[in-house]
């Protein structure tokens, strides 16, 4: 075959073959295309698209570029979680947990942040001596033993998303639809996971911002996950206002923990509920945990009771984590700086407008613009109030955790960009959007 043919033919909107876009991804791995061929091929599906059917083969292609993970030996059935990202998503420190107190293994693989996108691993880090590093030996024999493992990648899953995503990120190419989505599902497929459920996130603080983007995107990777054999649950969710009060490493782990003690924010533990009831309806396979209300109330059940928050300490304490900061999580790193940034007027809250409280947390050093970034874990903001709630003038809408009184002034400019006060009453945004199966 040659590069060029293949380019031609995308290029003129035909269909790519099996055959050829399993050469184009052996060959591109293994460097044997040049980045500049890659990129025009990337280009032609960015203007050209792909057919469901070019969206799976190139899915597949890629999760077997490296290791594909087996994980029977653990359990009969692996479920898994993805999130797209937002602001203050830290569900999967919280879904984990309370998934595995179900009785469910939970093997899971997770990522840094990039951008304001806050990372679960960045999250795990801000615990002292939590350790994110395991060999695939670890996280098999972790998993067998207590039925909870979440730490970073093991192995070499889906090298060829790597230098795929990288080549996207220079050409302009990130936001083709079939790209978007082989990038994600082929990680979630090389782990192993027979049932996925997503979280899409659209919104001012998503990749994805309208409601409809979100579900064309969900829709392709049902379909990819379905086409390769996986069960599948999508669920569209809001980001247009930060998930929870908190934005920042070590401030989302205190959130996380309260959230598992049977407290926490409103909004952060309806979101976990509905995530780890999807989760236990794959794993029931249709036979157990098929009636969404009585599966809530069982997992609320694990909040109120402590199981959920047992396994967290479980899970700290195995990885090589501080455990008394479950106790007391005053012990997590903590800013020098806390700055009130107050309403103006009175009224009620038309915005909180989770780009700009993403932007000020990546600016205090919460987040990481490249890959070599250093986290502060002590930083970042808490946002007190959500679209809809009645404002005083005088109340304090946010408070921001600096140790940079300079970077804290620009924060402080961003933060006050994202509140909106308007004067009539405002309904309050929805959690949900839409499930996609």
């Amino acid at each position: 075959m040659r590069m060029i043919d293949l380019i031609g033919k995308k290029r003129d909107g035909q269909a790519l073959t099996h055959d050829e876009i399993t050469w184009f991804i052996v060959h591109y791995t293994a460097n044997k295309i040049p980045d500049y061929q890659a990129a025009a091929l990337l280009m032609a599906i960015y203007f050209r698209g792909m057919s469901r059917a070019e969206t799976a083969m190139l899915t597949l292609a890629m999760a077997h570029s490296g290791n594909m993970m087996n994980l029977s030996d653990i359990t009969d059935y692996a479920v898994d979680k993805h999130s797209s990202g937002g602001v203050g998503d830290k569900v999967t420190l919280i879904v984990l947990p309370l998934v595995a107190a179900c009785g469910v293994p939970v093997a899971k693989m997770s990522g840094r942040g990039l951008g304001f996108s806050g990372g679960t691993l960045d999250k795990l880090e801000a615990i002292p001596g939590f350790r994110v590093a395991l060999s695939e030996e670890e996280f098999r024999a972790q998993a067998r033993k207590y039925g909870i493992v979440l730490c970073g990648q093991t192995g070499e899953l889906a090298p060829a998303d790597g230098k795929l995503y990288a080549l996207r990120d220079v050409t302009g190419t990130v936001s083709s639809t079939p790209l978007i989505a082989s990038s994600i599902m082929s990680k979630k497929l090389a782990s192993g996971s027979k049932g996925i459920v997503l979280d899409v996130k659209c919104g001012k603080g998503a990749f994805m911002a309208t409601v409809e983007d979100a579900r064309q995107l969900a829709r392709v990777m049902v379909d990819i996950g379905i086409d390769a054999g996986r069960d599948m649950i999508a669920l569209i969710s809001d980001m247009n206002q930060p998930l929870g009060i908190t934005v920042g490493n070590a401030l989302e782990v205190r959130e996380a923990i309260e959230t598992l003690a049977g407290a926490g924010p409103q909004d952060l533990r309806e979101h976990c509920l509905d995530v780890a009831a999807a989760m236990l309806k794959l794993a029931g396979r249709g036979e157990k945990w098929t009636d969404f209300d009585s599966v809530k109330q069982e997992l609320e059940q694990k909040l109120s009771s402590g199981e959920a928050l047992t396994k967290f300490r479980q899970l700290v304490a195995i990885q090589g984590g501080d455990t008394r900061v479950i106790d007391d999580p005053s012990l997590l790193a903590q800013a020098a700086h806390k700055i009130e940034i107050k309403a103006a007027a009175s009224g009620y809250l038309a915005e909180a407008s989770a780009n700009y409280i993403g932007m000020a947390a990546l600016v205090l050093g919460a987040g990481r613009e490249k890959k070599e970034d250093v986290i502060d874990p002590a930083v970042g903001i808490e946002v007190f109030r959500k679209v809809g709630n009645p404002i005083n003038a005088g109340d304090v809408l946010a408070v921001i955790h600096a140790n940079d009184l300079n970077k804290a002034d620009e924060a402080r400019r961003l933060v006050d960009a994202a509140f909106l006060i308007a004067h009539e009453p405002v309904l309050p945004l929805p959690l949900f959007y839409d499930v996609i199966v």
